[in-house]
C-alpha cells in the first residue's frame, strides 16, 4: 500500500485513468457490435433505413475508435486493426445486396 503523499495520489490518478480506459474500450465493443447488427439486419432486410444506420453506425464506430488511439488507450495498429475490419464488414453487406 502507498506511504507517502505522491504515491498515494498515483494510486488514484492510476485508478482514475483505468476507469476512463475502461469505459473508452467499452464504448468502442459496444459501437463495434451495433455496427455489426446493423450490417446483418441490411442483409436481412435491404432498404434505404438500414444502410443509412449501417453508414450511421460506422461513423460512429469509427470516431470513438479514432477517439481512444488519440488519447492512449489503444495502440494505432489496433485501431486500425479494428477500422479495416469494420469497413470490411460493411463493404461485404453493401456489394453482396447490389
Amino acid at each position: 500500500m502507498a506511504n507517502n503523499k505522491s504515491s498515494k495520489k498515483r494510486v488514484q490518478i492510476a485508478e482514475r485513468n483505468r476507469l476512463e480506459n475502461k469505459s473508452y474500450k467499452s464504448a468502442v465493443r459496444t459501437l463495434m457490435k451495433r455496427c455489426i447488427s446493423a450490417c446483418q439486419a441490411y442483409s436481412d432486410k435491404p432498404g434505404e433505413k438500414t444502410q443509412v444506420s449501417i453508414k450511421e453506425s460506422m461513423n460512429a464506430a469509427f470516431s470513438k475508435i479514432d477517439k481512444a488511439v488519440k488519447r492512449g488507450v489503444m495502440h494505432r495498429n489496433a485501431g486500425a486493426h479494428q477500422k479495416s475490419r469494420l469497413s470490411m464488414a460493411v463493404k461485404g453487406v453493401l456489394d453482396s445486396a447490389n
